[in-house]
């Protein structure tokens, strides 16, 4: 990629991803509060500056490496986890679930916005290409978090929110994994890797794509396109 295409795509992408990580953290805190744990709250992370969100090593210095290894065809990287004590919830188990959904909610909602705002652009006129193409990066960057997270692996929110829903004895089952949650997940990135210079080595990445990405983004896209049709025939 030329230098002059990939300084463009950062910076179209540089905002959307920073709200998109940032709302997405401060609202696991909030409800956290909310539901009786106030460890974030202490330690400044209900909060939407992104430096306290942002991990050097998971934020900024994996997706690079990724981006520059596949040519911008994949990118994956975290934040900063905020810190929630479970047990100090009201209700541990059922809080879980929603401290959980907090975040993708954070990053449903904003979809949500980014796809307004793409309309009202149009509908003021607006042709700037930068600009519309920002939005329609923070819609996909914030879909994509929000179908990721929901993925039913521990660390992931859809894994705790797993844990949250099971009877206590399949959830404690799933809840050993979160320890190994990440290597398994980055053993996902490296086979899709190993798979291109390997034919034979199975891609867990394309499975996971293929299975849950790809069908969640699509009704993800299908619901905004639902809630959005109001003001698209508003502004027609």
């Amino acid at each position: 990629m030329e230098a002059s295409n990939l300084i463009q795509t950062v910076l179209i992408y540089a905002l959307p991803v920073l709200f998109a990580i940032t709302v997405h953290e401060a609202a696991h805190g909030y409800a956290a509060r909310h539901f009786g744990d106030n460890t974030a709250a202490m330690m400044g992370r209900i909060t939407l500056n992104p430096i306290k969100h942002i991990d050097p090593v998971g934020t900024i210095l994996m997706p690079l490496l990724l981006y520059f290894a596949t040519s911008g065809a994949f990118l994956f990287g975290y934040a900063k986890p905020v810190p929630v004590r479970f047990d100090l919830l009201r209700h541990p188990k059922r809080d879980m679930v929603w401290v959980a959904l907090a975040g993708p909610g954070a990053n449903l909602l904003q979809a949500l916005l980014w796809g307004a705002l793409i309309y009202l652009l149009i509908g003021a006129g607006m042709t700037e290409r930068f600009f519309l193409e920002m939005c329609r990066a923070g819609v996909l960057v914030n879909v994509v978090m929000f179908a990721f997270n929901l993925f039913p692996l521990p660390p992931l929110d859809g894994g705790r929110i797993l844990v949250g829903l099971l009877p206590w004895k399949q959830a404690a089952m799933v809840a050993r994994i979160e320890p190994w949650g990440f290597y398994i997940l980055l053993a996902v990135v490296v086979s899709n890797e190993l798979n291109k210079i390997l034919p034979f080595f199975p891609s867990l990445f394309s499975f996971v794509v293929q299975f849950w990405m790809q069908p969640v983004m699509g009704l993800t896209y299908a619901l905004l396109d639902l809630l959005l049709t109001p003001l698209s025939l508003l502004l027609k």
